[in-house]
C-alpha cells in the first residue's frame, strides 16, 4: 500500500544490470510484497496493530535514514514538514488502518481491497485536475468499482467486524491515494532514498503516538507474544520494508517505472494464494472473479496512464 514519487534516471544513463540481480529484485517485489499481508495478519494476532505498524516503520525508517545519512544526505526543515504530511496519509492512516483491519479481514481480501488504490488515484487526480480520464482508464475505473463491489456488497448489507475492517482498508487506500496526488506538490527531498525515509520516519512517530494515546502499549505483554507474531513482525521489517524496498529502488534505477509497476498486478494474486495455502483463508468463485476483475481494471488504468498522466513512479511500502 506505498507512495512517494521517485525520479528515475533516463534510459541512456542506466548501466546494464546483472541478470541475476534483476531476477532476484523482481522476485522480491513480486513475492515479498505479496506475502506481507499474511505477515501483518500473523503479527497482529498477539501484538496490537498500531504497535506493530509503529515498530515496523520505526525500525525500517531509521535503517533507511541511517543509510542516507552515511551517504551525506541531510534533511532540512521543509523536508520534515512535507514528510509529516505524507507520513500521516501513507502510514498513520494508510497502514494504521490496514494493520487494524487485518484483525478482522483475511490477508487476501485486504490485498484485493488495497489494490483499489489505483482507482482512488485516478478519481482523486481527476477531481484535482491532475489527471484526464480517457476511455481506457475510464473503463478500468468502472471495472475496478465492479470488482470492489463484488468483494464488499454482501458484507455491507449488515454491520459486523468484517464490515468495519473492509471499510478501514478502503479508507486507508483512499488516504494513500490522496498522498500520491499531493506529494509532488510538497518539498520532499530530491534524494530518492531520503524521499522515502523521511515520510516513513514521520509516519512511524505518529503511529507510536497513536498507539500510546489509544492505550495499546498497555496491552503489550512480551510473554504473550506468539512466535508466529514475532516472526511476522521481523519479516515485515527485514523483508517487506528494507529488502523489497531496496530492490524496488534499484529496479527503478535500471528499468522503466511501467515495467517495475507490474508488481501491482502480481501482489494481490500472491496475497490471495498465500492466505489460501498457508492460513486456510477462503478461496471461492466470488473472490476469484473479483480478483480477475480488479487486476483487469489495474491493467486498463495503467495503460491509460500514458494518456492521462497518472503517476507511475512510486514507492509502495508493502
Amino acid at each position: 500500500m506505498a507512495t512517494v514519487s521517485i525520479s528515475t534516471p533516463s534510459h541512456e544513463t542506466r548501466a546494464t544490470p546483472s541478470r541475476l540481480l534483476m531476477v532476484l529484485a523482481f522476485i522480491a517485489i513480486y513475492l515479498i510484497w505479496g506475502t506481507t499481508y499474511l505477515a501483518i495478519r500473523y503479527a497482529v494476532e498477539t501484538i496490537p496493530p498500531l504497535v506493530t505498524a509503529g515498530v515496523r516503520h520505526t525500525t525500517a525508517g531509521l535503517i533507511l535514514l541511517g543509510y542516507c545519512w552515511s551517504r551525506g544526505f541531510r534533511p532540512r526543515r521543509e523536508h520534515w514538514v512535507a514528510g509529516a504530511v505524507v507520513g500521516a496519509l501513507f502510514f498513520l492512516v494508510g497502514h494504521g488502518s490496514l494493520h487494524w483491519a487485518e484483525q478482522h479481514v483475511s490477508s487476501g481480501l485486504a490485498a484485493l481491497l488495497v489494490a483499489s488504490e489505483a482507482l482512488w488515484i485516478l478519481a482523486i487526480g481527476a477531481a484535482m485536475k491532475q489527471e484526464k480520464i480517457n476511455w481506457m482508464n475510464g473503463v478500468g475505473l468502472l471495472l475496478g468499482l465492479v470488482g470492489v463491489g463484488l468483494l464488499t456488497f454482501r458484507e455491507f448489507t449488515h454491520i459486523s467486524n468484517l464490515t468495519w475492517g473492509m471499510g478501514a482498508v478502503l479508507i486507508g487506500a483512499a488516504s494513500w491515494a490522496v498522498g500520491v496526488c499531493i506529494s509532488p506538490r510538497l518539498r520532499l527531498p530530491a534524494d530518492a532514498m531520503g524521499r522515502a525515509a523521511i515520510p516513513l520516519v514521520c509516519g512511524a512517530v505518529m503511529l507510536l503516538l497513536a498507539a500510546g494515546v489509544s492505550g495499546e502499549f498497555s496491552q503489550v505483554h512480551i510473554h504473550s507474544i506468539s512466535l508466529r507474531s514475532a516472526l511476522g513482525l521481523l519479516y515485515l521489517i527485514t523483508f517487506g520494508s528494507v529488502i523489497a524496498f531496496t530492490a524496488y529502488t534499484w529496479l527503478l534505477q535500471h528499468f522503466s517505472a511501467t515495467l517495475v509497476a507490474t508488481h501491482s498486478f502480481v501482489n494481490p494474486l500472491v496475497a490471495v494464494l498465500a492466505g489460501w495455502l498457508w492460513a486456510s483463508e477462503p478461496m471461492n468463485v466470488r473472490i476469484i472473479v473479483a480478483t480477475l476483475v480488479i487486476l483487469g481494471a489495474i491493467v486498463l488504468i495503467q495503460r491509460g496512464a500514458k494518456h492521462a498522466g497518472m503517476p507511475e513512479e512510486a514507492v509502495q511500502s508493502d
